[in-house]
């Protein structure tokens, strides 16, 4: 079960989107979906919501969202690059004005060199503006770096409407 406060979040993003009458697909690894679940549980969500991709494993993000083999290879799936693909290739797919999407290690296990536990890459891809993509560092067990993650992605949407 979400925060209220991020029920709040997703209530307030997409009046924001359906006002100005634009859709949004999703594209998530360490939160299986939950970003698309905080949206879906809102009534009237479908108006905006179009699709959301789980895609968890390295082969479901190349063929999923179209993330290419050599970024996964170089960057690793836990990457600003990867991140970025996945927006890009789920706005795309989808055929949505906004998609977010997300890849990070919830842990307690998967931390390597240079990647602890609680990193997560946060991307946004909108129409007619650059894509934006945020590193976090989240603390907390798993299931809070998730709930965390699912925040920081409805609020860099709302930012991304926002400022531009």
């Amino acid at each position: 079960m979400l925060p209220e406060a991020t029920l709040d979040q997703a209530r307030s993003l997409l009046a924001l989107m359906d006002a100005k009458g634009m859709t949004l697909a999703t594209a998530e690894s360490c939160t299986g979906g939950l970003i698309a679940a905080a949206l879906t549980a809102i009534a009237g969500s479908s108006s905006v919501v179009v699709a959301g991709f789980v895609t968890y494993a390295n082969d479901a993000k190349h063929k999923m969202v179209g993330v290419q083999s050599e970024t996964l290879a170089a960057r690793g799936a836990v990457s600003e690059e990867v991140a970025r693909e996945m927006a890009e290739g789920a706005r795309g797919r989808a055929g949505v004005s906004l998609a977010l999407s997300c890849t990070g290690i919830a842990g307690p296990g998967g931390a390597t060199p240079g990647k602890p536990v609680g990193l997560v890459f946060i991307g946004c891809a909108r129409e007619g503006a650059a894509t934006q993509v945020e590193r976090h560092v989240f603390p907390g067990d798993r299931a809070a770096v998730r709930a965390a993650t699912v925040a920081a992605a409805l609020d860099l949407a709302a930012r991304s409407i926002k400022g531009g």
